[in-house]
């Protein structure tokens, strides 16, 4: 992908890319599987499957899929749990909260398009204190399409005063690169996030990776000066 345009918006996916939410997940799907008589499973097999929401926790921990029956009766439980338990251990990543210092120090804006519900999200933001710091908050109802629809990439562009091939998306899910990717965006793959083990983020096609969020800043001033 050419710098055709100048850098103006760095988006992010919110679980496993800019906030570290694996922990009060993993409490909140201990929790349920604890009520249903379920042993409990340990955090470090649990992470892997945070990216991909309660489709891939559930599918992880009970073996459902969403046309199963009492598929739907779960993942209530889980969210009324979860919304409960949003913030007591999550957090932004390690390096992070220096990273979105350099982006605003840049009179960059960034902002944030996730999956997550929007009555999940925008709480969880607030108790962070970033809600007021983005340009964008893009959940996953938002609109009626989610990622990996380009749809919510163009909707945060626009919310955020500028065009898609404007931004650079950096997300931790194939679905997050490829809704970047369609929308005509600069995409990063954040390899410090939630990858399961059977992915292979080297086929996502994206433009670069990030082992840390830290590693963002030397590739937006590389970016910059390329541009």
């Amino acid at each position: 992908m050419t710098n055709s345009l100048a850098l103006k918006t760095i988006l992010f996916d919110l679980d496993g890319t800019l906030v570290d939410t694996a922990p009060d997940l993993s409490e909140t799907l201990n929790r349920l599987l604890i009520r249903h008589q379920q042993p409990a499973r340990s955090p470090e097999s649990i992470r892997p499957y945070v990216s991909h929401g309660t489709i891939g926790m559930l599918g992880f921990a009970f073996g459902l899929t969403p046309s199963d029956p009492g598929f739907a009766e779960l993942r209530q439980e889980f969210l009324e749990i979860y919304q409960d338990h949003l913030c007591y251990q999550s957090k932004l990543f390690e390096g992070m909260d220096e990273t979105l210092d350099f982006i605003e120090k840049r009179q960059l804006s960034w902002g944030v398009v996730t999956n997550k519900p929007d009555f999940l999200t925008r709480p969880l933001m607030q108790q962070l204190s970033l809600d007021k710091r983005c340009a964008c908050i893009v959940s996953g109802d938002t609109l009626l399409q989610n990622k990996p629809d380009p749809a919510p990439m163009f909707y945060a562009a626009e919310l955020a005063g500028c065009e898609a091939s404007e931004c650079i998306y950096v997300g931790d899910a194939e679905r997050d690169i490829e809704a970047g990717r369609r929308a005509g965006m600069h995409t990063l793959i954040a390899r410090y996030g939630y990858i399961e083990n059977d992915d292979d983020p080297d086929l996502w096609q994206a433009d670069g990776n990030i082992d840390h969020p830290a590693e963002l800043i030397n590739w937006l001033i590389d970016f910059t000066e390329d541009s």
